[in-house]
């Protein structure tokens, strides 16, 4: 511990944000802190969702959880995919900054609290193998890694396996992504059983429609899990 103080003296760490020196490592400095969208007060409490009001409540649901039918129990997400939410989102996809997975971890810890029991095991969306080559890391696994890390809970990196490789779903309209999305995650064959009578969080870096989680908790029922929550530590809002 001294040792780290006396390296954080020389070489102060970073916010994971914009580079400013921060007091402690994996942080955001005051003015990122106060500029991320944290989603802090009422939420949809099956895909986490912000919703009007400053109190949050059980039970809430959004328009689209009350029109679809969900495949899984509860919800949560840590800020907005706007502003530095999206900003550190997409360093950590495309930027190769495990850093942010690191204060993700923190984060998400927080916000999953509600919905990890004894029984939770902590499953990442996967990525195609092709998708993961080109890309070098899974940053729904670094995000579940951190989480699992801060928890001390249990994570199945491959519990799940992405057999099609799927188009991009930017542009898509909520049918267009489901579509996509049909029949492309399942069971890894020699893993899978693994889910079988758990309670599984799966973990991914944003939601969107919410057909990528929809995809893998049909998954992960197949497997014969119990319950099926969800963690994106970004949501795509109507209003973002």
């Amino acid at each position: 511990m001294k040792m780290q103080t006396a390296v954080n003296a020389v070489f102060p760490p970073d916010c994971v944000c914009c580079g400013a020196p921060v007091q402690t490592e994996f942080g955001l400095c005051a003015t990122c802190w106060g500029d991320t969208p944290f989603i802090t007060g009422a939420s949809c409490d099956q895909c986490g969702t912000p919703l009007p009001g400053v109190n949050p409540e059980p039970g809430l649901r959004c328009d689209d959880c009350l029109s679809i039918a969900r495949p899984w129990g509860k919800g949560r997400a840590v800020f907005t995919y706007a502003g530095n939410g999206r900003k550190m989102v997409l360093r950590l996809k495309h930027g190769d900054q495990p850093a942010i997975a690191r204060a993700a971890g923190k984060w998400m810890a927080t916000r999953a609290a509600p919905l990890i029991t004894d029984a939770t095991l902590i499953v990442p969306i996967p990525l195609h193998w092709w998708r993961l080559f080109r890309r070098r890391v899974n940053q729904s696994a670094l995000l579940a890694q951190a989480l699992a890390n801060e928890t001390q809970g249990f994570m199945a990196p491959d519990a799940l396996q992405r057999t099609r490789r799927t188009e991009t779903q930017e542009g898509k309209d909520r049918e267009g992504r489901f579509a996509n999305l049909r029949d492309s995650i399942h069971p890894h064959p020699k893993r899978g059983h693994i889910l079988a009578g758990r309670d599984v969080l799966l973990v991914d870096d944003v939601m969107t429609s919410g057909a990528t989680f929809a995809a893998a908790a049909q998954a992960c029922h197949d497997a014969g899990a119990e319950t099926v929550c969800v963690m994106a530590l970004a949501r795509v809002a109507k209003d973002a």
